[in-house]
């Protein structure tokens, strides 16, 4: 393999006059051709056409202390040396024209010479392998040494520095533990999501989809992925979160993309709206399939430009933020029924991460309590404990007996209420008696409220893996197919808005198409 050094002239370093006393003296490019141990095959030298008188002299010296190396010349027309873009378009096209020749060649780019700029625009184009080579630094001698100087190959390759390799390691360890809130889970499917999660959030301003039940921690999630990237110094701005289930009507618009005054009734002064407040931060929508499809495109348009119309305006609004979307539905399922749309789920699904249920990761169970208990001390003054026997309790009735419907949303509750009723800052065993209790009741009121019907034609645990959105929905589907004459008049009933926009209207086909996917069909519920 021959070697090959692409650098450029040093019109100060390599400049010392034509006497012998400039061989006393180190000049970086012909330096670097003088060392025993690198043996320099070819010089690309990048100057200005002005050098050229220099550049001779740096050749014919380079001729005498190392015959074997063969000098080129690059002229550039450069009008300004400290001009970022400038200089480092001219190396980019330089870089661009060049023949590389990975077979028999290997390439050091010498950055010592030329100004900062050039050494960072070097630098730039060694890392993302425009130059697919290894960056040389040279240095001057110490006072007494021979004016050859000294080099260093800088590998780019960061992985192969222990102690760089550590620390990124360690602020990486530092991440994932702040996006779980300093919490020792142990799920490990969990752990290796909110791994990846923190890569993410700091290497990518692309949108992220959060999916789950509800009271997963959704909205959670997306605080601590801004307080990192905050941290990190990537967002000015705020962390601006809404639930869309909460926008109705004509009022989504103007929440999102803000309104003009007179714009209607009502609307007595601008309003900037929930994305131009966003601008430089992140925007949380929870619950996004709730939008309408309008909505849909206006935000998906926002999203690609950051740009958009408030509503009543002709002009455009900017507002470059990141989104973070959570929903607890089937967005797929939701496209199929045009309810949501294709291409906003497409920029939507770069990045998606499935949150699960408390009882789908129950090992959790127990620091999660932990991190309940101590968040007590910070929101009511005090700390809180168990007695031994009131947690060991406590952890059996929620580890094995415990539905969790809400996820962490009834664990917070559930240690609200125990903190509050205990006496002398101890959790005993009659206070979690009674709280198990109340569990119980309540989780037993939501299967007499919601479950009749559905207990009719499934088994108690298929029910309670359902979501309660889906339970409502095939309830009601049940109750249609019940009352309908046959599958296309119960078809009928259940599509009459959806269908007249499809060319075919086979809405039989749709029907068993839902209750299959419970494993029900028609026939079974027509005769009940």
């Amino acid at each position: 393999m021959k070697t090959v050094v692409i650098g450029m002239l040093g019109t100060n370093l390599d400049r010392r006059g034509r006497g012998e006393k400039r061989w006393s003296t180190w000049r970086p490019t012909v330096s670097l051709c003088q060392h025993e141990d690198l043996l320099v095959d070819r010089l690309e030298l990048i100057l200005e056409k002005r050098y050229t008188s220099l550049a001779d002299q740096v050749r014919d010296d380079i001729a005498s202390v190392s015959p074997e190396t063969v000098v080129n010349f690059h002229f550039i027309r450069q009008e300004d040396p400290w001009d970022f873009a400038q200089v480092y378009s001219l190396l980019r096209e330089f870089t661009d024209g060049y023949e590389f020749d990975l077979d028999k060649e290997e390439y050091l780019v010498h950055m010592t010479t030329g100004t900062h700029v050039a050494q960072i625009c070097w630098f730039l184009l060694t890392e993302a392998r425009y130059v697919p080579g290894t960056l040389i630094q040279s240095s001057p001698p110490r006072r007494g040494e021979p004016a050859v100087g000294s080099y260093q190959l800088i590998d780019l390759d960061l992985s192969k520095y222990d102690q760089i390799a550590s620390r990124f390691k360690q602020e990486h360890l530092e991440g994932t533990a702040y996006l779980k809130q300093g919490i020792e889970t142990r799920n490990r499917a969990f752990n290796d999501m909110i791994a990846q999660l923190e890569k993410v959030s700091i290497r990518s301003h692309e949108p992220i989809l959060l999916m789950g039940p509800t009271g997963a921690g959704k909205s959670q999630l997306a605080k601590q992925v801004y307080e990192l990237k905050r941290q990190r110094a990537q967002f000015a701005g705020k962390f601006v979160s809404v639930n869309c289930a909460t926008l109705r009507g004509d009022t989504v618009s103007s929440v999102l993309f803000g309104h003009v005054k007179g714009s209607f009734t009502g609307a007595v002064q601008d309003r900037a709206g929930l994305l131009r407040e966003a601008n430089d931060g992140l925007l949380f929508l929870d619950e996004i399939g709730e939008l309408g499809v309008d909505e849909q495109a206006m935000l998906l348009h926002a999203i690609e430009t950051g740009r958009f119309f408030p509503f009543g305006s002709d002009t455009e609004s900017e507002s470059h933020f990141q989104l973070i979307a959570g929903t607890n539905q089937d967005l797929i399922a939701m496209v199929t029924a045009g309810k949501f749309r294709e291409d906003l789920l497409a920029r939507l699904d770069l990045w998606t991460y499935r949150l699960p249920s408390l009882k789908e990761r129950i090992e959790d169970f127990e620091p999660n309590l932990d991190f309940e208990i101590k968040k007590t001390k910070e929101t009511a003054g005090m700390m809180v404990r168990f007695s031994k026997e009131a947690r060991d309790r406590y952890l059996r009735f929620a580890t094995h007996e415990g539905e969790w419907r809400a996820n962490f949303r009834d664990l917070n509750s559930s240690v609200t209420r125990m903190t509050t009723l205990s006496d002398g800052g101890r959790i005993s065993a009659e206070i979690v008696e009674q709280e198990i209790h109340l569990l119980q009741q309540r989780w037993q009121r939501g299967d007499k409220r919601d479950l009749n019907l559905l207990q009719e034609y499934l088994a108690d645990a298929q029910i309670r893996e359902m979501d309660l959105f889906d339970q409502l929905q095939l309830e009601n589907v049940i109750q249609v197919c019940r009352d309908a004459r046959s599958m296309a008049d119960a078809g009928r009933r259940l599509f009459a808005v959806s269908r007249e926009s499809k060319a075919s209207k086979n809405d039989s086909h749709r029907v068993s198409q839902y209750l299959g996917k419970f494993g029900l069909s028609f026939g079974e519920i027509a005769k009940r």
